[in-house]
């Protein structure tokens, strides 16, 4: 298991210490893995009191789900944790979206790298923009401090309920994480507002 680290989370965007710290959690289809997180991050935001300073959406990279709910399976998984993503339908994200967001946070590689690529078409339309674009885009899991570096969620799409029981746990020890360094990062610049 690797060493217990310390991961921050990107400044706000928007300098008004008022403003809603803005997320998006992205996967491939925006019916798994992306939905699965905004509802346990939104839980693990309200269990540090963080539910009113800090919004969550998700959305996909590709576009073949688009207004489709959540998958079954996954629904299934929340409702077991107590949770309900009855309300989900799945959505697709593009070069406009990133601005709008103080993180964005990729479930693998192939979607980071997809982020990435989003935010070098979005640069040449806003000059100056990509460097701070490109450092608000994280893989979900660093916010795991157990997580080996460069640990992905992978894609339960077609696998069996275990499959989808391993990755809510994945963004469950992510989410926690996460939540932990917002309300380090929202408590000090309360603090200092």
């Amino acid at each position: 298991m690797p060493a217990n680290r310390h991961v921050t989370v990107p400044e706000p965007a928007h300098a008004a210490a008022f403003e809603i710290y803005r997320i998006c959690v992205v996967c491939l289809g925006n019916i798994c893995r992306s939905p699965m997180a905004e509802v346990l991050i939104r839980a693990e935001l309200g269990r540090v009191g963080l539910a009113d300073r800090v919004s969550v959406e998700s959305a996909g990279t590709g576009d073949w789900h688009r207004g489709e709910p959540m998958d079954r399976r996954a629904r299934a998984e929340l409702a077991r944790r107590g949770y309900d993503g009855s309300a989900h339908r799945a959505r697709q994200i593009g070069p406009d979206w990133l601005g709008r967001f103080d993180l964005l946070l990729a479930m693998d590689a192939d979607n980071f790298r997809a982020l990435r690529r989003m935010a070098e078409t979005s640069a040449r339309q806003r000059a100056g923009e990509r460097d701070d674009v490109v450092r608000r885009i994280r893989l979900l899991r660093e916010f795991d401090p157990a997580a080996p570096e460069g640990a992905e969620v992978p894609d339960p799409y077609g696998g069996s309920p275990e499959e989808f029981e391993a990755v809510a746990d994945m963004i469950q020890a992510a989410a926690r994480g996460l939540a932990s360094a917002l309300a380090e990062l929202l408590g000090e610049r309360a603090a200092g507002a």
